[in-house]
């Protein structure tokens, strides 16, 4: 089995994501149950950002992931990152997000799923990324991680191709049990937090920042529920007096 997200900015403007576009895209996450995911849910919303994410064995990957660009499709407010995907690698352009991590059977399928979002497309997002997995990898009750990200085209299963131009990754971890959720995605947070101008944010939350900074949410999806890990985070940080 496996964990699938893919993120996309279909909104009309650059700041945020209207209510009626999130209404309408969690209105159509059943249809991705009927085409064979195990769980699934809108997970991040960020800026002017959403991610799907789903549970789903490895055969029906492709499956899931195509259901998934669908739903995007049909509710986009502006056809944004999804017209960058394209069949073959000369034709790609910078286009949606994606992140997968490998769950093991015998596991309730967790996860932790965090999503970038920059104003103009600032370079060092990807630094900030690979900063958050290279921070999780190793720890004690990581499943996968999804790969680091490079400057190189990304080939989506049952989707195609986007280019390296991409500019909002998703880093999506799993874990053993549900105890690791805390100390893994606080070392994912803190690890991107500690990068320039890189703000933590609670899903939902407009992209209100000075350009030139990047925003981040961060999700625990476990069985299908969803817990918007920016609350406790910051809570568990407050220095006490």
């Amino acid at each position: 089995m496996k964990v699938t997200a893919i993120g996309a900015d279909i909104s009309i403007n650059d700041v945020s994501c209207s209510k009626s576009l999130i209404n309408n895209i969690e209105k159509d996450i059943p249809k991705l149950l009927e085409v064979g995911a195990y769980r699934a849910a809108l997970t991040n919303i960020t800026g002017d950002d959403v991610v799907i994410s789903a549970f789903v064995e490895d055969g029906l990957l492709e499956c899931v992931n195509q259901e998934i660009v669908n739903i995007l499709k049909d509710n986009a407010e502006d056809i944004g990152d999804l017209g960058g995907i394209a069949e073959d690698i000369a034709s790609a352009g910078e286009g949606i997000s994606y992140g997968e991590a490998k769950i093991r059977q015998d596991r309730y399928p967790d996860a932790i799923i965090l999503a970038y979002d920059t104003y103009g497309g600032e370079g060092f997002v990807e630094d900030v990324a690979n900063s958050a997995i290279n921070a999780a990898i190793g720890m004690d009750c990581l499943t996968d991680i999804s790969e680091t990200l490079g400057n190189k085209h990304k080939k989506i299963p049952g989707v195609g191709y986007v280019s390296n131009e991409t500019d909002d990754p998703i880093v999506v971890a799993s874990v053993e049990n549900i105890e690791a959720i805390g100390p893994i995605s606080s070392a994912m947070i803190g690890a991107s937090l500690g990068n320039k101008n890189v703000y933590l944010v609670e899903r939902g939350t407009p992209c209100n920042i000075t350009p030139g900074s990047v925003i981040v949410s961060a999700t625990a999806f476990m069985n299908g529920n969803i817990i918007d890990l920016a609350v406790p985070f910051e809570n568990r940080t407050r220095i006490l007096r």
